[in-house]
C-alpha cells in the first residue's frame, strides 16, 4: 500500500524514469534495461538516464565485478580510517571529500522513509 506522499512523489518523477522503471528497478516484476555497447578498447558507455538516476558523475570511481553470472557495477566505497573521538569510534575519509549537500541528504532521507513505509 502506498501512502499519499509517496504517490505524489512518484508522479513527480520524470516521464522517462517512470516509463523505464529506473527509479525502482522494476515494474510488475519486469526489469527494464537500456542497451549499451562496449568499444574496441573495452569502454562501456552507461546511458544518460541510468547515470542520472544512479547519481554517477564523471571521475567517480566504480567497482566492476562478476556476480552470479552478471556484471555488477557499483560506486566504489569511500576509503576511511577509524578514529577514536571520546568514547566514539568515527569513520573519517582518508582523502578530502566535498561535504554532502542538503538536497542530497533530504533525497536520501525521503527515499529511506519511502522504502521503510512500503515494507510495513
Amino acid at each position: 500500500m502506498m501512502v499519499a506522499g509517496a504517490c505524489q512523489e512518484r508522479r513527480a518523477e520524470s516521464a522517462a524514469s517512470r516509463s523505464l522503471g529506473l527509479r525502482y528497478g522494476k515494474s510488475d516484476g519486469i526489469f527494464y534495461a537500456m542497451k549499451a555497447t562496449i568499444d574496441n578498447a573495452g569502454r562501456l558507455v552507461i546511458p544518460k538516464e541510468i547515470r542520472r538516476e544512479a547519481g554517477l558523475k564523471p571521475g567517480l570511481p566504480l567497482d566492476v565485478r562478476w556476480e552470479n553470472g552478471r556484471i555488477a557495477i557499483t560506486p566504489a566505497p569511500l576509503s576511511v580510517k577509524l578514529e577514536r573521538r571520546g568514547r566514539l569510534l568515527v569513520a573519517v575519509p582518508r582523502k578530502t571529500v566535498a561535504p554532502l549537500k542538503t538536497e542530497t541528504v533530504e533525497r536520501i532521507r525521503k527515499t529511506l522513509r519511502q522504502e521503510r513505509s512500503s515494507r510495513s
